[in-house]
């Protein structure tokens, strides 16, 4: 179990050394003059020389990349250029709403999609219907779902707040108003993970120890939950590492409709303002997290199924 934990960890750390240089060597490729953006067109050729030679972008690519893995090494991600404010700051104080954002958008979205998947094996004629809502739901753009359910639920009923946020400080105001932007982010997600557990709780029961299960007369809902949900469980676990990353780039686009200080919003200022140490800890962050939820993924499964660990 060790040597699989150390093979883990240092996959994990190659990913993310090679994600790292292919942010750094695509920023190099974006367009824009990021002096340019700050200063105007009409600054003069002293005052950009001084403003390059602050930001470094008067070295070769080769040494600002040598500098900036440096800085990383010592959790430095340097100091951004719109903000004035160090960026490991900016990414702490809007980390927590993305990450909780992504949490409960999992969590809704895997509360969703299984009891649907056991309900459409176990009443053949849901099936249809619920493999159709699915699609419908899969179909649907992120942006367009999230304002429909803001005019639903906010606008027209007004169950649940529109936009904003008042911090961690209140848990529960906190929780209703991550409740509809979550909402948005498992409904858009939870028709790929109904869609894997229903193939997979199809194909574990067809196993023959689903037949001897039945052949003793345990009842099929028991079959369900007891002797095929564990086996089935495994495809999707890893479904949920893949869709941690996919839910991380959706709540860029879910905290632009609820007007959300998150890590989504952060990355389009960013953008806009060619701030480059910004940008590139935000994508540095994200690829971060990614990883992480690739690596518990693979921990999970070694836990689950002890021959993994021993592969």
């Amino acid at each position: 179990m060790r040597g699989f934990l150390l093979r883990r960890l240092f996959l994990a750390l190659a990913t993310l050394w090679l994600a790292s240089s292919l942010v750094f060597a695509a920023l190099l490729l974006l367009p824009g003059d990021p002096v340019q953006a700050i200063l105007g067109l009409e600054a003069s050729p002293a005052a950009r020389e001084a403003l390059e030679r602050a930001l470094g972008l008067d070295k070769p690519p080769w040494e600002r990349y040598v500098d900036w893995l440096t800085r990383i090494l010592r959790f430095d991600l340097g100091e951004s250029i719109r903000y004035g404010k160090p960026v490991g700051e900016l990414l702490g104080e809007r980390l927590p709403l993305t990450l909780g954002l992504v949490l409960l958008g999992l969590g809704g979205a895997l509360l969703l999609a299984l009891p649907l998947a056991l309900l459409a094996l176990r009443f053949p004629l849901w099936d249809l219907a619920l493999s159709g809502l699915m699609a419908f739901l899969q179909s649907v753009p992120t942006f367009f779902l999230g304002v429909v359910l803001l005019y639903a639920l906010a606008v027209h009923l007004p169950l649940l707040p529109a936009s904003g946020f008042p911090g961690f400080g209140e848990p529960c105001e906190a929780l209703r108003h991550l409740l509809l932007p979550a909402l948005t982010l498992a409904l858009s997600r939870a028709a790929i993970l109904f869609r894997m557990a229903r193939g997979s709780l199809l194909e574990a029961m067809g196993q023959d120890y689903i037949r001897t299960a039945r052949a003793k007369g345990v009842p099929e809902a028991w079959v369900l939950v007891k002797h095929a949900l564990k086996p089935a469980s495994l495809p999707l676990i890893t479904l949920l590492g893949l869709e941690g990353g996919f839910l991380l780039t959706g709540a860029v686009v879910v905290e632009v409709v609820f007007a959300l200080p998150g890590l989504g919003s952060l990355a389009l200022t960013a953008l806009e303002a060619r701030d480059y140490p910004l940008l590139q800890g935000l994508v540095l962050v994200m690829a971060a997290l990614i990883v992480l939820f690739n690596l518990l993924v693979d921990l999970l499964y070694g836990l689950l199924d002890p021959r993994v660990a021993y592969a």
